[in-house]
C-alpha cells in the first residue's frame, strides 16, 4: 500500500510538472493574438557529449520545415548617359529588376515570419518559400536596421510549422548549434558547429551583441535560424567575417532573445522601444583600470550619468564598476547593451555594482531613449533631428546641445549647436558611441572633432 501511495505521489509530480513545463512553453502572447513559441528554461540544458554522440536529425528535421526563402524584388530605374546611348544606343530611363534571396524563419502559426534587415532592404515585392515547395506573397510589418531585424506577414491558407524560442542567456560556449538556410540558393541546408562566443561587439556604436558560431554560413544563410540540439530558436543567423565573401570560419547570429523582444515591439508598437540605463564610460582591461584608478579588470566603469535617466534617479555614481544585471554577469560593455536590449522603457533592471569596494545592488527604472541626453565632461548631446539632416544632408552624427566645462569656454560659441561628425577618425552615429569613445579617455586627455557647424562650415578641432 504504501508503495502504490508512493508511485501515486510520483505520477501525480510527474504530471504537474510535465503541465506546468507546457505552460511555460506555449504561454507567450503577442498583443495581435499570435502566439510566440517559449521553451520553459527548465528545458534548456547543456549538452556535453562529442558529436559522434550527438543526434541531430530530430533538430534538423524540425528546423527545415519552419526555415523558409525569401525573395525581394526591388525595381530601379538605369540612368541616362547620353555618351551610352550616342556611341551604343544604350538606353537609360528603363527600369531594372533585381532579385535578392536569403532566409527566414517562421515565428508563429498565423504566418509571422523573422528575417535581417538587411535581406529585404529597398524591396517592391517580397515573396516566401515553404520547404513544401508553396510560395505566398509577403508583406513587411516592420524593421530594426540597428539590429538588422525584420519582421513578414503571410497570409497562409493553413496553420503553418513555427519555431519555438529558447532562452540565449543559457546558452554555453562550446555548445553544440545548426544553422538551417538557404546559401546560393541551395534550399533548406543543414550545418553544424559550435557556439564559439557570446556578446561578440561588432558595430561602431557599440549596440549590437551576437552569438559567434563557427556552423558553416553563407550568403544566403542571412535571416535563418541558429538552433539548438532540439530545434529550438537561439538565434538568427546575420553575418559572416570573411575576406572573400563566403565562409571562412566564423559565423555570428542576432541572440533570440533580443530578437524575440524586437519581435513583439514590432507586433505591439509598430517600432522598437528602446529602454536606456543612461550611464556612460567604459570596458575594463589591465591599461583601463590602471588610468581610472581601480583593481577590477572586468565590468563596466561608469564616467558620466546621463540627465533626467534612471541611472541618475536611482542613484548611480561616476565610478561605481557595473558587474551584474538582474542574473547576468556584465564583463564588459558588450554584455551590459545585450541584456538592455532585452528590455523596454519602464522596466526595472537590478543593477550589480562596486562602489569604493563594497558590492551594492540597485534597482534602476529604464527610461525612453528621447528623454536622456548624453553629458561628458561638460559636453551635453542630443540626436540630430530631421530638419538638420535635411539641411546638412547628413544621415549621422550627434549634436552638442550644450557647453558648460569651462575648459572647452572658448570654444562655446561655435561648438553649440554644431553637429559631430568623427572623432578621433571614428565615424560617429549615436549618442551613445560618442559617449563611450570619450568616457574611454583618461582625464584631461585631447582628442581631435569634426563638426559642421550650424553656420554649415566643417571644422578640425583638437579639444
Amino acid at each position: 500500500m504504501n508503495k502504490f501511495s508512493s508511485l501515486l505521489v510520483v505520477s501525480l509530480l510527474s504530471g504537474t510538472i510535465t503541465l506546468g513545463a507546457y505552460k511555460l512553453l506555449f504561454d507567450s502572447n503577442s498583443a495581435s493574438g499570435s502566439k510566440l513559441s517559449v521553451a520553459s528554461d527548465n528545458y534548456s540544458k547543456n549538452v556535453t557529449l562529442g558529436a559522434e554522440n550527438v543526434d541531430f536529425t530530430t533538430a534538423a528535421e524540425n528546423a527545415v520545415h519552419y526555415v523558409v526563402h525569401v525573395k525581394n524584388v526591388s525595381v530601379s530605374e538605369v540612368p541616362s548617359n547620353p555618351i551610352m546611348e550616342y556611341f551604343y544606343g544604350y538606353r537609360g530611363g528603363q527600369q531594372q529588376t533585381q532579385i535578392g534571396t536569403g532566409s527566414g524563419v517562421i515565428i508563429s502559426e498565423d504566418g509571422y515570419i523573422v528575417t535581417n534587415n538587411h535581406v529585404i532592404q529597398n524591396a517592391t515585392e517580397l515573396e516566401v518559400t515553404l520547404n513544401s515547395n508553396k510560395t505566398y506573397k509577403a508583406k513587411l510589418v516592420g524593421t530594426d536596421s540597428k539590429m538588422d531585424v525584420a519582421l513578414l506577414k503571410v497570409e497562409a491558407d493553413e496553420k503553418l510549422p513555427y519555431a519555438t524560442f529558447a532562452n540565449s542567456d543559457n546558452m554555453k560556449v562550446g555548445e553544440w548549434v545548426l544553422a538551417v538556410g538557404n546559401p546560393y540558393n541551395l534550399n533548406s541546408t543543414v550545418t553544424a558547429g559550435i557556439v564559439s562566443a557570446k556578446a561578440r561587439n561588432l558595430s561602431k556604436d557599440g549596440i549590437q551583441s551576437f552569438i559567434q558560431t563557427d556552423a558553416a554560413v553563407n550568403p544566403g544563410n542571412s535571416g535563418g535560424a541558429l538552433v539548438n540540439t532540439r530545434g529550438e530558436l537561439v538565434g538568427i543567423n546575420t553575418m559572416i567575417s570573411s575576406p572573400t565573401g563566403s565562409y571562412a570560419g566564423y559565423s555570428f547570429a542576432v541572440p533570440s532573445n533580443i530578437t524575440r523582444k524586437i519581435i513583439e515591439d514590432l507586433m505591439e508598437y509598430g517600432n522598437v522601444q528602446r529602454g536606456v540605463l543612461g550611464v556612460g564610460g567604459g570596458e575594463l582591461n589591465s591599461m583601463a583600470a590602471k588610468e581610472f584608478g581601480v583593481k577590477e579588470t572586468q565590468g563596466f566603469y561608469i564616467n558620466s550619468i546621463s540627465k533626467n535617466s534612471g541611472a541618475e534617479k536611482a542613484g548611480l555614481k561616476k565610478g561605481d564598476i557595473i558587474v551584474q544585471l538582474d542574473s547576468q554577469p556584465v564583463k564588459g560593455y558588450s554584455n551590459l547593451t545585450s541584456y538592455i536590449n532585452t528590455k523596454r522603457p519602464n522596466d526595472v533592471v537590478e543593477v550589480g555594482v562596486l562602489r569604493d569596494g563594497d558590492r551594492k545592488t540597485i534597482p534602476v527604472k529604464l527610461t525612453k531613449k528621447e528623454l536622456v541626453n548624453v553629458d561628458y565632461e561638460g559636453f551635453e548631446f542630443e540626436e540630430i533631428d530631421a530638419k538638420d539632416k535635411k539641411r546638412f544632408q547628413l544621415n549621422e552624427g550627434v549634436k552638442i546641445k550644450d557647453v558648460t566645462n569651462e575648459r572647452y569656454i572658448e570654444y562655446a560659441d561655435i561648438l553649440k549647436g554644431s553637429i559631430i561628425l568623427r572623432i578621433d577618425g571614428n565615424k560617429i552615429t549615436s549618442m551613445e558611441q560618442a559617449s563611450r569613445i570619450l568616457n574611454s579617455k583618461a582625464n584631461n586627455q585631447k582628442f581631435r572633432v569634426e563638426v559642421i557647424t550650424q553656420a554649415g562650415e566643417r571644422l578640425q578641432m583638437l579639444l
